[in-house]
């Protein structure tokens, strides 16, 4: 009899226990599938997503000097450069494969793009990247530090990827910036991934600026035009405003899909920036970044940010791909006293949507659009 009773004991127990495994499972499920943030080795994976001139080599720098942050710049370059034939779909999804691994700090993901022989200098502007000038991957660096590039060239060019990848396993944050995407949906993939935590900054900015900084280095943007235009035999006093167009219609699809209507698992993931807002208030709109990330302000981040910002003049040519310090806000406002009004117009007609979703004001007139004191940006709550 008293058999009986410890069998059935038993059983009771591991029905509760079963039921009990049941909840947790079915909590956890719910939670994931509905928004919550999936389970990861406790990095936050950061995509720094914008186009081509719109300030992301600032931003980018602003997540590299940060002492948690191991970062990349444009790995995607190195897929465009040698798949550029493949057409825009095949590049999708090879440069988000490439971001899986990388995000993962697996770099051998990056062999099939790099010569046979290959340094650390093989990665598309590596210098930029204090984590490769720092511990472990390089020793002049101490990580509450700022990177000085120049040194860096000269001291850190360490054979193969083995010292970076072994760094990147070492910070909280992976950072790749990204100008190549042009949709969300091919990263949906990364967003479901149980093993990434993955945050994404998408950097916009006004297109009358973005097409007066395209027009200064024009010749380097080349080849990344004609891959975005399929090859197309577009007429040169055109393909501005079209590769313009398309860039503008980007990023339309993306605010659009990760605002209006989300699937579960890209909310609380996506925060859209204006350049123009980070160039007015860049220590406060950096540290709104941060926040939105998880990473803390540094006094050493507040000194750079403010030097970094607060320099003369607007840059010359030769610093068009570099990050100097110069007067953000002038460099911001730099298009409405050089950008003849005609191109202007146009390219408000070809960019009419973004101007708008964005929260860009248009201008009638030259005099309008010369005049500062006319404030062209909308005030963020009202976009």
């Amino acid at each position: 009899m008293r058999s009986h009773k410890v069998n059935l004991s038993i059983m009771i127990f591991l029905v509760i226990l079963q039921g009990a495994a049941m909840v947790l499972f079915f909590s956890w499920y719910m939670e994931f599938s509905h928004g919550g943030h999936a389970p990861s080795d406790h990095k936050v994976h950061v995509l720094l997503l914008s186009s081509w001139r719109s300030g992301s080599s600032f931003l980018g720098q602003a997540f590299s000097q940060h002492p948690s942050v191991f970062y990349l710049m444009e790995p995607a370059w190195h897929v465009w450069n040698i798949l550029h034939d493949k057409g825009l779909k095949v590049l999708r999804m090879a440069v988000r494969d490439l971001f899986r691994g990388m995000f993962q700090c697996d770099l051998s993901v990056m062999e099939a793009y790099l010569p046979e022989q290959h340094n650390v200098s093989a990665l598309f502007m590596w210098f930029q990247s204090r984590a490769l000038c720092s511990p472990p991957a390089c020793p002049l660096t101490p990580r509450n530090q700022l990177n000085n590039e120049t040194r860096c060239m000269k001291a850190c060019d360490a054979r193969g990827l083995q010292l970076a990848q072994d760094a990147c396993s070492t910070y909280s944050h992976v950072v790749l910036k990204a100008v190549r995407f042009l949709e969300l949906e091919s990263l949906y993939p990364l967003l479901q991934d149980p093993h990434l935590d993955i945050r994404i900054i998408h950097l916009v900015r006004d297109p009358r600026a973005v097409l007066r900084s395209r027009e200064a280095v024009a010749q380097g943007l080349a080849r990344d035009d004609t891959i975005l235009m399929g090859h197309e035999n577009t007429p040169p006093a055109e393909l501005q405003y079209k590769v313009m167009q398309e860039i503008c219609r980007s990023h339309v699809r993306i605010n659009e899909r990760a605002i209006l209507k989300p699937p579960p698992f890209l909310k609380g993931r996506y925060k859209m920036v204006r350049y123009e807002d980070v160039a007015r208030n860049p220590l406060e709109e950096i540290k709104d970044i941060y926040e939105f990330v998880g990473l803390e302000m540094t006094p050493e981040l507040v000194e750079w940010i403010y030097h970094v910002t607060h320099g003369r003049g607007k840059g010359s040519l030769r610093e068009a791909f570099d990050v100097t310090s110069r007067n953000a806000a002038d460099v911001s406002q730099a298009w409405r006293s050089t950008l003849p009004h005609e191109k202007v117009k146009r390219i408000q007609e070809v960019c009419k949507e973004a101007t708008s979703l964005l929260g860009y004001r248009t201008v009638d007139s030259e005099e309008e659009q010369k005049s500062l004191e006319i404030d062209l940006l909308v005030p963020r709550e009202l976009t």
